[in-house]
């Protein structure tokens, strides 16, 4: 169940309250205490933002991360240090209370607002349509039309706004928490720039299958199958760097391109890396060795990355890159201490695999 406007059901007369008594009966239902609970964590009302701050059977729509990805890929100053918080599940705002990573539902875009497609071609909404003069709809959209507004036949424009797409979409599946994606996007559906195309039942608001991108279906289905065959991106804790007791190495490290730790108060900081293992707080029964080493580059310009050091009898393997169009490709084997270049704007993710299955 997902609950529109969801603060006004935990609404006494003192205010939002967690343990309000719908939330107390629902946890006393047969049914509904064992079914999936999903809260928009706001309401029209005063003190309405509640993002983080619902029981822990919930998971809540987490609109920081749509804010914090556009950002960070449209070049936003100090958006980096936000991405990184949204890439380790928003721990700030929903670590606490015995909650899991997956209370974080993460997404680019939703039934309200710009599609994928729209984000990445306009500058603003577009919604005379809806005859309220565009004054509906969400004006904040931290948007991007790399480079003109609209449709255009502009080749380089074209190129840019599917790698900003492909940039986006591999941030969804590459973030620990629960990835949400609107349908329509895997397809690069447009609504012509209107961001409020509720009230269009017509082709501005309908999914556009005929004119469907395979190439980017093709990407789309990479990325959930490397999502679904690496654990890493799919751990319930919420990763703090502590350390794990078979390796001595914390589950979480975040590295500079050249593998020097990160200025965090750069305010033009756009490129980092990000080394996942399993939770070190895991239980023995729910540890693996799967190891991960993200790169996330928003500069506009191609980057040298130094590899972590891998352990003994393992070896990097770079899997995708979203330079290209395809995802989990299998890639190729890196050599230990030879720098690996990533393209402009771009994720890039290398596993870990033995050295067996390398040779």
């Amino acid at each position: 169940f997902r609950f529109d406007l969801a603060t006004t059901l935990g609404r006494e007369h003192h205010g939002f309250d967690p343990s309000a008594g719908f939330f107390d009966a629902i946890r006393q239902d047969p049914v509904l205490s064992t079914v999936k609970l999903i809260a928009e964590p706001w309401d029209v009302g005063p003190e309405g933002y509640r993002l983080g701050e619902f029981p822990p059977e919930f998971a809540e729509w987490n609109d920081a991360f749509r804010d914090s990805a556009r950002k960070f890929w449209r070049g936003d100053t100090y958006s980096a240090q936000d991405m990184a918080a949204r890439l380790l599940g928003s721990a700030g705002d929903f670590d606490r209370g015995g909650r899991r990573v997956w209370s974080s539902v993460n997404y680019i875009a939703a039934h309200d607002g710009f599609t994928l497609a729209d984000a990445t071609s306009y500058a603003s909404k577009r919604n005379e349509a809806n005859g309220e003069a565009n004054r509906d709809g969400q004006h904040d959209n931290f948007s991007d039309n790399c480079g003109t507004d609209g449709e255009t036949d502009d080749a380089d424009v074209i190129e840019r706004r599917a790698r900003r797409r492909r940039n986006l979409l591999a941030t969804l599946l590459m973030a620990q928490g629960t990835p949400m994606l609107l349908a329509g996007d895997e397809i690069g559906n447009s609504q012509q720039g209107n961001n409020n195309a509720y009230c269009q039942d017509n082709p501005v608001g309908w999914v556009n299958w005929e004119d469907a991108d395979a190439v980017l279906v093709d990407f789309v289905r990479g990325l959930s199958a490397f999502r679904r065959d690496h654990p890493a991106l799919r751990q319930s804790r919420f990763l703090h760097g502590v350390i794990r007791p078979e390796d001595a190495a914390p589950d979480v490290e975040w590295r500079g391109l050249d593998g020097a730790p990160i200025d965090w108060h750069d305010p033009g900081l756009a490129s980092f890396g990000l080394l996942l293992r399993c939770s070190g707080e895991a239980p023995e029964y729910d540890r693996n060795s799967d190891t991960l080493y993200l790169v996330f580059h928003g500069a506009d310009h191609a980057a040298k990355v130094e590899l972590p050091e891998p352990p003994e009898g393992r070896q990097w393997r770079r899997v995708f890159d979203t330079a290209g169009d395809t995802a989990g490709d299998g890639g190729m084997y890196c050599v230990p201490g030879h720098p690996q270049a990533v393209s402009k704007q771009s994720v890039t993710a290398f596993a870990l695999d033995d050295e067996k299955a390398a040779s």
